[in-house]
């Protein structure tokens, strides 16, 4: 069965929702799924419920949360070391899926360059499914993916002043 490219972008909530729902039917099918998580470093309600799904394998290559701030060298590192281990995950084709969580904002930040982003895309076997998620994704992305979908927001109770809430948000 021939994988596609998929990007899951916008301002939108349910970008990295809809990619753990991708991999949790993977699973129900029998198909192994490693999640790369980008910038994200603090424990998410998702790593909690993922273990209970032996198929799907998640890593996080990000530090503190540095969007509030300029991102430092160790977080630049964390982001090189997870594209380095997702070149070698796509290489020995031991995954049917590998999902990017939140490349696009390493992108965004130049964590890595796009061209080293897209040497590593050019790795993907035929029958392998990637996922890329992430606000701002840029029109070379765009172009790369043969499935693009972006979440628009629409209305949103955090701008009311609501907390993100632990199980929902995070």
């Amino acid at each position: 069965m021939k994988g596609y490219i998929h990007l899951y972008t916008g301002n939108g909530k349910g970008k990295t929702t809809a990619a753990i729902g991708l991999a949790v039917r993977a699973a129900g099918a029998g198909k192994k799924t490693f999640i790369a998580q980008f910038v994200k470093g603090m424990h998410y309600s998702e790593l909690e419920s993922l273990k209970r799904f032996p198929e799907i394998e998640i890593h996080q290559f990000g530090l503190d949360c540095f969007i509030v701030n300029e991102p430092t060298q160790k977080d630049i590192d964390a982001a090189r070391h997870g594209l380095n281990t997702v070149s070698a995950i796509i290489s020995n084709k031991q995954y049917d899926v590998i999902i990017l969580d939140e490349v696009c904002i390493a992108l965004y930040y130049k964590l890595f360059s796009m061209v080293e982003f897209l040497d590593v895309l050019k790795l993907k076997p035929d029958e392998t499914e990637i996922v890329m998620t992430g606000r701002y994704a840029t029109q070379q992305l765009m172009d790369v993916a043969d499935l693009v979908t972006e979440m628009k927001e629409v209305k949103h109770y955090y701008s009311c002043g609501v907390e993100a809430r632990k199980g929902i948000e995070f």
